[in-house]
């Protein structure tokens, strides 16, 4: 066999298995993301101990703003964010009467007294002001905000990380970016917290692996799920209550890559997506491993864009839940 007879038989040979792993990714996959819960989930317990009914996202919004704290583990870390948020969200109130809110604090299944700690806040500041929602088992950051958003009253809603990595005030520059931007008909838009700003520091800490990493991974998204949007991956972003119902009904991913299925789907939709600058600061004790997470990352980023192209994970126009 010559040589060429031996290159087309290899090319064949991959061919053959890149078709079979299509087809295997195309049968394996659920086409609409489940969005059940568990009947403990769909309710809270008020200042009382009572056990309260959640509300809906299809019900009419009934408080200014929401914001939807995702917590996994973290009973130690959790006060201080929390502290942080209710300071600034307190002190726009006395300015503002009519100014309203709600935090949503979802418990991703913890092992610890993450639940314990949020219900603190409940009993001291009312359950008009905060809940708790205990997820029956972890499901991930992105499982986690949706059940979080669909149990909201807010016109607008906002997810942030239970870490205090970002500042909370600078929820401001998000609700000014979101008020000059121009929404679409069915009044939807998403504006992004970003840390691209900060890359350039960033990188002087990091190593050279690792930089290469990072800069592989923000290819990957840009090249096959989004463009235009430089730090996909900041935990603060604003939504509008209209753009939350559709974009969490149709989110298939439900762990780290969550956010770039989100924005993936915000430009399927043409739905204005606005990026506005905030602080941050690194904070001990990250759930992430950073060159696994990233390789995990950007594994699911491929898988995105692959079965949105086949087929394989279909969307939806209905933006009411079934």
């Amino acid at each position: 066999m010559d040589l060429l007879s031996m290159l087309l038989s290899l090319v064949g040979v991959a061919i053959f298995i890149a078709v079979i792993a299509l087809i295997i990714v195309a049968m394996s996959t659920k086409p609409y993301p489940d969005l059940g819960r568990y009947d403990s989930e769909k309710y809270f317990l008020n200042e009382k101990q009572e056990k309260c009914l959640f509300p809906s996202i299809n019900d009419p919004a009934s408080v200014e703003l929401s914001v939807i704290v995702p917590a996994y583990n973290e009973e130690e870390r959790l006060p201080m964010m929390m502290d942080e948020a209710l300071e600034y969200l307190e002190e726009r109130k006395k300015k503002l009467k009519s100014f309203t809110y709600e935090v949503i604090v979802v418990d991703d299944g913890s092992k610890d007294k993450t639940t314990q700690t949020a219900q603190s806040y409940c009993n001291k500041y009312g359950s008009d002001k905060i809940r708790v929602l205990t997820l029956a088992k972890n499901r991930g950051k992105g499982g986690a905000i949706r059940l979080g958003m669909f149990s909201a009253r807010g016109r607008y809603l906002l997810f942030a990380d239970a870490d205090g990595a970002s500042k909370f005030s600078d929820f401001t520059k998000l609700e000014n970016e979101m008020k000059n931007m121009k929404k679409d008909s069915s009044n939807r838009a998403v504006v992004c917290g970003s840390r691209a700003h900060l890359e350039e520091e960033s990188i002087a800490q990091r190593s050279f692996f690792r930089t290469i990493l990072m800069k592989g991974f923000h290819f990957v998204v840009w090249f096959l799920c989004v463009r235009g949007i430089k730090d996909t991956q900041c935990g603060f972003k604003l939504l509008t209550r209209e753009a939350a119902v559709l974009l969490f009904s149709n989110l298939h991913v439900e762990r780290w890559a969550f956010d770039v299925d989100m924005l993936f789907l915000a430009q399927y939709f043409n739905i204005p997506v606005g990026e506005v600058a905030i602080n941050w600061t690194e904070i001990e004790g990250s759930k992430m491993v950073p060159v696994f997470s990233w390789i995990q990352m950007g594994k699911d980023i491929i898988l995105i864009r692959l079965r949105y192209f086949l087929g394989a994970w279909k969307i939806t126009e209905k933006s009411k839940l079934e």
